[in-house]
């Protein structure tokens, strides 16, 4: 059975390389995007089981994900944002834009098999 496919959206070292390597561990394929601006293409074209995304990485994350949750082929997909503690107005605006998740990154690398399986839950 192929490992699903994690699309990951970063710019800083730390954590996207962290989250990658979490990510690899619990066995998914993960494909790292570094253009806020390739996105939601990308989301569209490879048809990931989840999208996680630097809230701090440049251009208007936020936008990206409305997107994704507007667009008819992507708005199932499951979107996990986080950020630095300090950035709740970031946190909250991603909430407002759609994330199903937006999180500190702190506690994204803590607690990342628990959000993912609460991510991909059907209600």
């Amino acid at each position: 059975m192929p490992e699903p496919l994690a699309l990951v959206f970063y710019e800083r070292l730390m954590p996207g390389s962290q989250l990658v390597n979490r990510l690899q561990d619990l066995h998914y394929r993960v494909l790292v995007v570094n253009n806020a601006a390739l996105l939601a293409a990308t989301a569209k074209r490879e048809k990931p089981l989840l999208l996680l995304a630097d809230l701090t990485a440049s251009g208007d994350v936020c936008d990206v994900i409305s997107k994704i949750k507007a667009d008819a082929d992507t708005s199932h997909l499951p979107v996990i944002a986080f950020a630095p503690e300090t950035e709740t107005t970031l946190i909250a605006a991603a909430q407002k834009a759609g994330a199903n998740f937006a999180v500190t990154e702190t506690g994204l690398v803590s607690h990342l098999p628990h959000m993912i399986d609460r991510a991909l839950q059907v209600d």
